[in-house]
């Protein structure tokens, strides 16, 4: 499980480092695609596995199902972790995510998230706010704190 918020920077050749809590269950090969709230999902294989299958099951007849899938399957690509457990994101990722200097990496139970520093501090003020109310919604799911 990941888990825990880790302030990085990405270099200019695109290279941001893994915080070595995470490296383990990652692994060296691991998927980065598109997140949702313009950040970007990191998958260990398995995880990445799981998803995978899950997406294949949607109804191919139902627009939103095709353009989720094609908007989640054709920004993803397989990375890998250097020596000094850095990976390389991708330009076309970076870009979507608006990712330039300050990062955040998040774990986030099954996967990784990565942030534009000043993306998540505006997604988190926001969310902070509504925290409380979300949490009572999610007592409506037989969910309780």
């Amino acid at each position: 499980m990941f888990m825990g918020e880790y302030q990085h920077t990405i270099d200019e050749k695109g290279r941001i480092i893994i915080p070595s809590k995470f490296r383990d269950s990652l692994g060296i090969s691991f998927i980065a695609t598109r997140g949702l709230d313009n950040c970007l999902f990191v998958y260990p294989m398995n995880e990445w596995s799981v998803l995978e299958q899950k997406l294949k099951s949607l109804p191919l007849m139902k627009s939103d199902a095709r353009a989720f899938t094609r908007f989640f399957f054709s920004g993803a690509t397989e990375c890998e972790l250097d020596k000094q457990g850095r990976v390389n994101i991708p330009a076309h990722l970076r870009d979507y995510a608006k990712l330039d200097k300050d990062c955040m990496v998040l774990g986030v139970s099954s996967r990784v998230e990565i942030w534009s520093k000043s993306t998540w501090e505006g997604y988190y003020e926001q969310s902070e706010q509504a925290f409380n109310e979300i949490a009572e919604k999610l007592v409506d799911f037989d969910f309780n704190f």
